[in-house]
């Protein structure tokens, strides 16, 4: 407890006697100083500001290009995905197997009146 209290009063003896003895006031050179800190200061704000904007200007350039980027994908592989559909239908009406077997019954519903029938069913005749 001793020890407690000694710690206390060593505490407000050292803050409340030390600024007391201190010199009182700012001298010319240390107002000098503080004037030269604040032009420094304001000059690195300014700096700090320019840099920000720097980033955002970056920041506005890298979004339009990922977008771009992104959007000519979507766009190349929409096309590439339709052009594909549209050669392997001309594949399949010209030279595939089923065009074939078309030709064929259509040729035998003009002997088979059920197969005819069928056909037209289906708007296949």
């Amino acid at each position: 407890m001793r020890r407690l209290i000694t710690g206390i009063v060593l505490f407000f003896l050292v803050f409340s006697v030390i600024p007391a003895l201190a010199e009182s006031g700012l001298t010319q050179k240390d107002r000098e100083l503080l004037i030269e800190l604040k032009v420094k200061m304001g000059e690195m704000d300014k700096r700090f500001e320019q840099m920000t904007s720097f980033f955002y200007i970056l920041a506005g350039i890298f979004t339009s290009l990922v977008v771009a980027v992104i959007g000519f994908g979507y766009w190349d592989r929409r096309t590439i995905i339709r052009e594909a559909r549209r050669e392997a239908i001309e594949f399949i009406d010209k030279e595939g197997m089923l065009r074939r077997v078309l030709d064929a019954l259509r040729e035998f519903s003009g002997t088979d009146s059920r197969l005819a029938d069928a056909l037209r069913r289906f708007n296949l005749l």
